[in-house]
């Protein structure tokens, strides 16, 4: 028994789900880097929780989400657990796009580690990344969802929690007043040259203000080739009508 002398345990001694209010969550396993040192020092574990339900809202898709996670996915990591060939594989269920090889090599990630399932409905995509989860055969596993039952949301939650896959789930922006068993939620806006994180839920204090986290431009971008505006653009003669070209 402790004498009022003593001091007191921490709290992930007694059992690594507890913390403090006013610390981060630091009793369980290690955190995955962002590759953000600010976004690492503002993670529960000092990372990606793996096996767990991580939640990105957004105000729209194409806002830089793929690029803050391209440090993490670029990393394909050792294990010899996995099938042949499993380990690194990146899941992508129910993209708003095809997945273009071309970008993805960009970010690292080359087309072979990438499996996309496109089922045509949101309990069909749900269904699938459960499978996903429960297999624990992929490195990364990214979900989006506009929409899903709160029975689906738990499904996933426990099915994420039976392995060690990094489990992104991309959401409207709206959702943060929502419930959710996610312990990790993030609001992500665009902001020049980068992204605005706010920390929506997290095991840890609440933080007002927002992370800016600096991106890189995306290879679209890169490519681009500016347009002279001084001079205006011009048009055949022969290619309009006479009314017009007179």
């Amino acid at each position: 028994m402790q004498t009022p002398s003593s001091p007191l345990a921490a709290p992930e001694a007694i059992h690594p789900s507890l913390w403090l209010a006013s610390q981060l969550a630091r009793g369980g396993s290690r955190g995955v880097s962002s590759g953000y040192g600010a976004l690492d020092a503002e993670l529960p574990e000092g990372g990606w929780p793996p096996g767990a339900l991580i939640e990105l809202l957004l105000p729209q898709a194409g806002i830089g989400e793929l690029r803050l996670l391209r440090p993490t996915l670029a990393r394909p990591p050792e294990r010899r657990d996995r099938p042949a060939g499993a380990a690194g594989r990146i899941a992508l269920v129910q993209a708003p796009h095809a997945a273009n090889a071309t970008g993805w090599a960009h970010m690292g990630v080359a087309a072979s580690r990438l499996l996309q399932l496109r089922p045509g409905t949101p309990a069909d995509a749900s269904w699938a990344a459960e499978q996903v989860l429960r297999a624990d055969s992929c490195q990364a596993l990214l979900l989006w969802q506009p929409r899903i039952r709160a029975d689906s949301l738990r499904r996933l939650h426990i099915a994420a929690q039976g392995g060690s896959t990094l489990f992104f789930m991309f959401r409207p922006l709206s959702c943060a007043r929502e419930a959710s068993p996610a312990p990790l939620r993030l609001a992500l806006r665009p902001a020049r040259d980068g992204l605005e994180i706010g920390f929506v839920k997290r095991r840890g204090p609440l933080r007002d203000q927002p992370l800016f986290i600096p991106l890189t431009p995306s290879p679209n971008l890169q490519r681009h080739v500016p347009v002279d505006r001084r001079t205006p653009a011009t048009a055949a003669t022969g290619s309009l009508s006479p009314e017009l070209a007179g």
